[in-house]
């Protein structure tokens, strides 16, 4: 039922073409995929208790996207819910075409009992990212799944092809109804510490591989052990996640998109809403082996770390897995930050097109602005917030982009949030950050809490270009922007630190910054980018797609 039709283009019928695609989006060279998906409730026990979760065509997670550089790709979404509807596509840049984001600035929700066609393309990428829903606390239910962009035949990849592929989901999760969190949140509170860590909407899951000539592990330089890739995302609300498998090591190959230079690890920390690569070698002794997620940064009053773990099953295994977790680093906040400083863009590769990914020279390019932004906790009119430059977002009955379009007034403010932290008490504002297209700009993050923060972009990637542990006042001025940095939509940023990223904005559009923690994201930590240009132009955005749900002030108009 979640398996899509594969059609090349030069099959379908002009017919089926009108009553699909709106006419900007056919391109004539790539093949299209047809989904149906149907969004219920459904009662299943993660963490051993009943609870009511978010299932799509019956699936906790949802069901697994694999497709090719460039595919078009026709979603059908039918919501059954008693509520509103969106999903997101986490990582998927949307180029031209901010109409298909799935947030709450750029799409009415899809109502009960209804649908929507969502119809993009993963142009020029690749990679492992992930859906969810972005509407309330939904995410907190689950309605989350795989996006798997594979590279096009033609195009090479920097490591021999993998012997098998998994796919890991790993977040941490809450017993409690993702309802009554959402009630929580609205009658002023704070969240507290999640209940439990689920691989795959499980706290166990098994992946088997075959070692190969047995016994491989023997031989001097193991080069006929066979390997295989482990796609990981963090799909959780809350908590930095540490990920690691019980006595092999771990060669990380791309993160978010990018190919990366190829470092070895025993464990990576990968934060909320982050996703990387890595390859695993079947080259120890034919047995099971743990993997293991865990929870890091925790308040040091919890007795014991939240983790979830699975197994590396060998084929050839006799023997199962026994004794302890392997255990967590013992590295803390600064080893973390030391880590993520060794995630380097290899520059010799290619990425979704054939030319190299370094061929783009961002580090000789002036900027056109810097805006350094403040995170925050806060409280207005006695309920808990979360700010931005002293600005907490709401979300208006009217989606930015279509109030954009239709011109309409009074929806959102794009002087509201100022371009650097400010002083004085928070307000609530829907807050727009206007900037020109392919302006090239210099966002500097300042966290000044005691927690882990984590970023996210939609619609562009970026170089994460420094990083330090201190505040930022008197270093503005030195940040040193590191050539070599990878390029990717997410981002942490460690407590009382800073992290500065450089993003070439040449996707127009309405884009979403948000926190990716998503008690943060729901209570105001968020913020819209309008990507503009004066030109006219399909070369630099699609037009309004012929089946755009309407609703606010932009209900009964027409494009």
């Amino acid at each position: 039922m979640g398996k899509p039709v594969l059609l090349h283009s030069l099959l379908l019928s002009g017919l089926l073409l009108l009553a699909v695609l709106d006419v900007s989006l056919v391109n004539a060279d790539d093949p299209y995929r047809f989904y149906t998906w149907t969004v219920t409730y459904g009662t299943i026990s993660p963490l051993g208790a009943p609870q009511q979760v978010i299932l799509i065509n019956g699936q906790f997670p949802g069901p697994q996207l694999d497709v090719v550089t460039n595919d078009n790709l026709v979603l059908n979404l039918i919501n059954k819910l008693d509520v509103p509807f969106l999903l997101t596509w986490n990582g998927i840049k949307q180029r031209k075409n901010s109409w298909q984001d799935g947030v709450l600035g750029t799409n009415c929700p899809i109502p009960p009992g209804s649908n929507y066609t969502y119809n993009f393309q993963p142009k020029d990428q690749i990679g492992s990212f992930n859906y969810f829903p972005s509407t309330g606390f939904h995410r907190a239910a689950g309605g989350y799944g795989a996006i798997n962009v594979y590279q096009r035949p033609r195009i090479p990849i920097p490591y021999a092809t993998p012997d098998g592929d998994f796919t890991l989901l790993v977040g941490d999760w809450y017993k409690t109804d993702h309802k009554a969190l959402q009630a929580s949140l609205d009658s002023g509170n704070s969240l507290p510490l999640p209940d439990g860590v689920l691989i795959n909407g499980h706290t166990q899951a098994t992946f088997s591989g075959d070692q190969g000539n047995s016994p491989c592990h023997y031989s001097p330089s193991k080069d006929s052990c066979k390997t295989y890739k482990f796609r990981v995302s963090n799909v959780g609300l809350k908590n930095t996640l540490n990920f690691r498998i019980q006595g092999h090591t771990m060669k990380l190959i791309e993160v978010e998109g990018s190919h990366v230079v190829q470092n070895m690890y025993d464990s990576l920390d990968v934060h909320v809403g982050q996703s990387v690569n890595v390859l695993v070698t079947l080259n120890q002794a034919p047995k099971d082996y743990y993997i293991v997620a865990s929870t890091r940064f925790t308040p040091k009053m919890l007795v014991a770390k939240l983790s979830a773990s699975g197994i590396l099953h060998y084929s050839n295994s006799k023997t199962s897995v026994s004794g302890p977790l392997p255990a967590e680093p013992t590295y803390q906040l600064h080893g973390s930050m030391l880590q993520a400083r060794t995630y380097r863009w290899n520059l010799t590769s290619n990425a979704a097109r054939p030319n190299p990914q370094g061929s783009f020279h961002y580090g000789t390019i002036k900027t056109t602005k810097t805006i350094v932004l403040s995170n925050s906790a806060t409280k207005i009119n006695g309920k808990q917030r979360y700010a931005v430059n002293g600005v907490s977002y709401v979300n208006p009955d009217t989606p930015l982009k279509l109030a954009d379009y239709f011109n309409i007034p009074g929806v959102f403010s794009m002087n509201s949030l100022k371009t650097t932290p400010t002083t004085g008490a928070a307000t609530l504002a829907t807050s727009v950050v206007p900037t020109s297209l392919h302006d090239f700009i210099e966002f500097v993050f300042q966290n000044n809490e005691n927690t882990m923060q984590s970023w996210h972009l939609d619609g562009s990637s970026f170089w994460v270009v420094g990083n330090k542990n201190a505040t930022l006042q008197h270093e503005i001025s030195s940040i040193d922007h590191e050539l070599r940095s990878d390029l990717q939509c997410s981002l942490q940023v460690y407590p009382n630190s800073w992290t500065a990223i450089l993003v070439s904005l040449d996707n127009q559009g309405m884009w979403n910054m948000r926190s990716a923690i998503w008690e943060r994201q729901y209570l105001g930590q968020q913020f819209y980018l309008r990507v503009w240009t004066a030109e006219k132009s399909l070369a630099n955005e699609y037009n309004i797609p012929s089946n755009a749900l309407l609703c606010g002030k932009a209900a009964g108009r027409k494009p």
